[in-house]
């Protein structure tokens, strides 16, 4: 074996040893649980013997005086005393080994010159003195056996290896020897007829058995020089990258073992001192982004603020610094890329931040949100910079007051919280969903107008299912699986209530939660806290808004829409119900309403009869008229209902195919001339999207009412020299959520109604101007999100007046009674951020 090659040996078992054992010692299902049970466990069984297998396989022996030899003693244990062994080779340790060292290896090394024998005999060597041995050269080798044997000093192999290898895996020696026993086997094996030799093993398959026999020992160990070369490396028929990564994973959980039945509370001994923008002086100013205004401090500014030489000697308006940072994020080739530098405009200059966000919504409003925020929370573990949220850990849940107080902004006026379990249709991000607040707070302030810091992103750590993230060295949340929904339960409860404590007058919104968490969730707090949940109640409201300008523009009458939903989570039951409300508000019964409408999952149609169990949230959907017959695909779901729109929240990118888009036309247009079908893929990002804006003008030869998700690009058919631009709709939530938020906010809401909800949709279905109603749109172009917000919020705070919500003084309502929406409109706009440089 050489010198060099046995210490590099003997090193690397003395690194592996402790973590291989726990591979092979690691105990299996127990065999009394039937059939299935005793199954795995011999399924482990063998893998735990491939695993020996695997390690000793590169043991090979060379010759030396006509004998082959192979430089290794095996050290005995306490457990397994020293013995010989022959399977196929045959070798003996030193015999200078006696019953007083068996505890440990020898700490002078291995015997440099141990025998080898060519043996075929099975089981324990003679002592020493008991004469030559005579094998049946018949018998069979066992090469678990000499793996097992070589390996089982180091590493104290359990006795079940020798059973295993005698008993249950005999038959597939000849496919799992080494290169160097397998043609020793396959030659000795052919003194018998009845034994078969594998063709991949033999110098020849072409060589009658005959001739095999013929050859000589010396011949038959130098069969493959090639392969004795190879077997020279120890570490070649070892799997380290295998190993290795189980480790690296393994050491990454720092939680495991811990049975954690209660929870300490952090307690902090001073209470943090925070300057005010009228004490600030230098780099204190210069370090605040909401007091840094750049360059364009005025001279006085500079000199009572000891801002001289610190900035440079230079002023700026807020056109000439906006100017600069579009040409910066402009020569940036990716969205992470623009949304870094985004982020520290954002961390540096909050008012050129929010000056460039309003002002360029069109173009900047997909890096701050979706589609972009999607690949920002995928990787936000690895992008993170600096802290931008509250990171409340379960395994603090007992000091979440203390975290709370500890933002540095006082009163927050509205708080988008998340548990990372359902991030848009990226699954459980766990930690990383926080990227989903922080971007949500941004448009509630460039949309609404909410200062920012009356703004609190939070994220509640519970752990994540994401395997992913588990492996991920830089993950930054708790590296565990999820705890019982229960306790989620709890945890959520003790947040509710130290919100409410800390910040009473704080507006909660719920934001990508699981979907049954978010139902619960929503039905719990919903009478009792002011908040409410964007992805089922924002994104019903956004969806509704754009269905009332749709069903206008169809030609298809109200009492012939018929609805299929491809999505049945969250936001799928959300919006189906936000549409219900608009036909019972239209005089039909919740009953008919409801019969209007279609749900399918993955296992197709949602029927009370299907078979499955359902999740609460869809039962209230479950149609009960299918007379037994499943309808198992959404093109048989369309051919069976025949729709009039079809809205897409699956997360599944080109769901809706052209044979199902082709479908849907085939059916509107059945109804009579003039119609237009409605067909809105809501799914975001862009990657999830249903189907694309091209493709639904083609599929449907530009008659299509479309709203997605995310933004499209306008798409122009030529016809020769004609050319039609179609312009697609958007059917953000930035369109309704800032609006809730602020009208909630201002009117002093005790909680959020749902004709508050239903309020903002139609407020903003009212919301168009003339140019976009001409151009053929169902929602007001992105650069005008703020002019719709003013409206939301109006008609929000009447709504929660209507409802008897609203604290606000009794003389306050008054006045605005006795003028009217001017009034009202007037207050809301004295009351808005609007960046200023």
């Amino acid at each position: 074996m050489g010198k060099n090659n046995l210490e590099a040996w003997r090193a690397f078992v003395a690194s592996r040893t402790a973590s291989v054992q726990r591979v092979l010692n690691r105990p299996v299902l127990d065999k009394k649980v039937g059939r299935a049970g005793l199954k795995l466990h011999l399924s482990f069984l063998l893998t735990k013997a491939l695993v020996a297998h695997s390690i000793t396989s590169h043991l090979q022996p060379r010759q030396r005086n006509g004998r082959q030899t192979i430089n290794i003693t095996l050290a005995p244990t306490t457990s397994h005393p020293p013995a010989t062994y022959s399977a196929g080779t045959f070798f003996t340790a030193n015999a200078a080994a006696s019953s007083n060292n068996h505890s440990s290896p020898d700490p002078n090394g291995p015997n440099p010159n141990p025998t080898f024998i060519s043996t075929s005999r099975i089981g324990p060597s003679p002592s020493p003195g008991a004469g030559t041995s005579t094998s049946n050269p018949r018998a069979r080798p066992n090469p678990f056996l000499s793996a097992a044997h070589r390996i089982q000093p180091y590493l104290d192999l359990s006795p079940w290896i020798y059973r295993l290898s005698s008993s249950l895996l005999d038959p597939l020696s000849p496919l799992l020897l080494p290169a160097h026993e397998m043609a020793s086997y396959a030659n000795s094996s052919t003194a018998s007829s009845d034994i078969y030799t594998p063709r991949s093993i033999s110098p020849s398959s072409s060589v009658s058995r005959s001739s095999q026999s013929s050859i000589t020992t010396s011949h038959r160990m130098s069969i493959s020089h090639s392969r004795r070369i190879s077997a020279q490396n120890p570490m070649s028929s070892i799997d380290l990258a295998t190993i290795e990564e189980a480790m690296r994973v393994a050491n990454l959980d720092t939680l495991k073992g811990y049975s954690q039945k209660s929870y300490g509370e952090v307690q902090q001994y001073a209470t943090t001192e925070y300057l005010t923008q009228n004490q600030a002086l230098g780099y204190q100013v210069l370090n605040e982004p909401l007091w840094n205004k750049g360059l364009s401090f005025t001279p006085a500014q500079r000199i009572s603020k000891n801002l001289t030489g610190l900035i440079p000697h230079v002023m700026e308006d807020t056109t000439k610094q906006c100017e600069r940072a579009l040409k910066m994020i402009r020569t940036r080739q990716t969205g992470i890329d623009k949304y870094l530098y985004l982020s520290t405009v954002k961390g540096q200059n909050v008012d050129l931040f929010y000056r460039l966000l309003i002002d360029h919504a069109k173009e900047l409003m997909p890096l701050v949100y979706t589609p972009t925020i999607g690949d920002v929370c995928l990787q936000y573990s690895t992008l993170y910079t600096r802290p931008e949220a509250l990171y409340i850990s379960i395994k603090q849940r007992k000091s979440m007051k203390t975290i709370l107080k500890n933002w540095p902004y006082p009163n927050p006026e509205i708080c988008v919280v998340t548990d990372g379990s359902r991030i848009l249709g990226l699954g459980d991000l766990g930690v990383n969903g926080v990227g989903i607040p922080i971007g949500k707070l941004a448009l509630y302030t460039a949309a609404a107008g909410i200062h920012p810091e009356k703004t609190l992103p939070i994220v509640l750590d519970c752990g994540t299912a994401n395997e992913t993230n588990l492996k991920d060295p830089l993950y930054l949340g708790l590296r565990s699986k999820r705890p019982s929904v229960a306790e989620q339960q709890e945890f959520m409860d003790e947040f509710m209530q130290a919100v409410t404590e800390v910040y009473p007058e704080m507006v909660v919104q719920f934001e990508d939660f699981e979907s049954e968490k978010a139902f619960n969730y929503l039905d719990k707090y919903r009478h009792d806290y002011k908040c409410f949940n964007d992805d089922i109640q924002g994104t019903g409201a956004v969806v509704l808004a754009g269905y009332i300008g749709a069903v206008n523009l169809s030609g298809v009458p109200i009492e012939e829409q018929r609805l299929v939903f491809m999505g049945a989570g969250s936001a799928g039951v959300g919006v189906a119900k936000q549409l219900v409300e608009y036909y019972t508000k239209r005089g039909l019964s919740e009953q008919a309403a409801k019969d209007k409408f279609w749900l399918v999952d993955t296992k197709g149609l949602v029927t009370k009869d299907r078979g499955d169990k359902l999740a609460e949230h869809k039962k209230y959907f479950a149609r009960t008229d299918n007379n037994g017959h499943q309808f198992r695909t959404l093109e048989e779901v369309i051919e069976y209902v025949k729709p009039s729109a079809l809205v897409g929240l699956t997360a599944t990118f080109g769901v809706f195919t052209e044979s199902v888009v082709r479908a849907l036309k085939a059916s509107v247009d059945a109804g009579g001339l003039g119609r237009r079908p409605i067909l809105f893929p809501l799914s975001n990002p862009l990657s999830k999207a249903e189907c694309t804006f091209e493709q639904a003008v083609n599929w449907t030869d530009g008659t299509v009412l479309f709203a997605s998700g995310s933004p499209f690009s306008n798409y122009t058919v030529k016809n020769g020299d004609h050319a039609v631009t179609y312009y697609p709709n958007q059917g953000n939530n930035v369109y309704v959520f800032p609006g809730i938020g602020l009208g909630a906010i201002l009117a002093k809401a005790s909680r959020v109604t749902d004709n508050m909800i239903y309020t903002s949709a139609a407020a903003l279905a009212g919301s168009l101007n003339a140019d976009e109603i001409h151009k053929g749109l169902i929602y007001p172009r992105i650069e005008r999100v703020r002019d719709a917000s003013i409206i939301v919020a109006r008609e929000v705070m009447k709504a929660a007046r209507r409802d008897g919500v609203s604290t606000l003084p009794e003389e306050q309502w008054q006045e605005w009674e006795e003028w009217g929406d001017p009034a009202l409109d007037r207050f809301i706009k004295e009351r808005i951020y609007d960046p200023a440089l």
